[in-house]
């Protein structure tokens, strides 16, 4: 089963990997398919180029989160084309998107950094990783508006927004949440999303999955939430890890 899985969303660079991210990443990506990793900011970018590079099934995105507006460069969407053009092993553009759940982020700044990313993957023609954290409405008008291709990831919406979402013709994604005992919208938001859109993440080192909530997350733990996804769509977990899997190179243009 470990080695059918793909992990679309994960963050080897956080620094709950610093203590054995040189022996723990060769190991993991031994045991499964692949793995995409999710840039937050420019050094997040850099480690996600450089550990591809190095990886045969690691990929990575370039992008700048709602969360790095402290430390843009002067001008991010110039960055983010030089770094994706950096190598092949580029397959998305993000994470990106909105997050209104504090209140130090500038609105205005963030629409403006959401749709400067939007156009670098217009462009460039790579799909977008996007987060959206108590921002729905503003996210959707733009997303409606921009039509990318790409993953709502670690979906925490209603059953009427993942539809929503699959109309635009996006995929969502969903992490270990999603085997939480009181995740009933998590569930019914899966239930609603038709199985050749749905993807799975880690989104690690966190949302880990029962029985390891709490715990620092890795992608060998999807295993787990494929387990819940199995049972909330009626097909076998190992057919639906491969399900997932094909998704995942279908959207991200993955050779593995």
């Amino acid at each position: 089963m470990l080695s059918q899985i793909i992990d679309t969303h994960c963050h080897y660079d956080d620094n709950a990997f610093d203590i054995d991210r040189d022996t723990l990443l060769p190991e993991i990506l031994s045991d499964i398919r692949g793995a995409v990793h999710a840039s937050t900011d420019e050094k997040s970018s850099l480690f996600g180029i450089e550990t591809a590079e190095r990886f045969k099934n690691f990929y990575t995105s370039v992008g700048f989160h709602p969360e790095s507006m402290e430390n843009l460069p002067k001008s991010p969407f110039e960055t983010t084309i030089n770094l994706a053009r950096r190598s092949k092993k580029v397959v998305a553009i993000g994470e990106i998107g909105l997050d209104y759940h504090y209140d130090g982020y500038d609105r205005n700044k963030q629409l403006d950094l959401f749709v400067s990313q939007l156009e670098v993957a217009k462009d460039l023609g790579l799909p977008v990783i996007i987060h959206l954290r108590d921002a729905t409405e503003d996210g959707l008008e733009i997303l409606k508006r921009y039509k990318p291709k790409g993953v709502m990831h670690c979906f925490s919406g209603s059953a009427e927004i993942a539809r929503e979402v699959v109309k635009l013709g996006m995929y969502v994604s969903f992490t270990g949440v999603l085997t939480f005992k009181n995740a009933r919208k998590a569930v019914k938001a899966c239930e609603a999303v038709p199985i050749e859109r749905l993807l799975l993440e880690t989104d690690c080192p966190y949302m880990a999955p029962e029985p390891y909530r709490g715990k620092r997350c890795d992608s060998r733990m999807i295993r787990f939430t494929a387990e819940k996804m199995a049972e909330i769509k009626g097909v076998a977990p190992l057919d639906m890890i491969k399900i997932a899997a094909e998704n995942s190179c279908g959207l991200f243009g993955l050779d593995i």
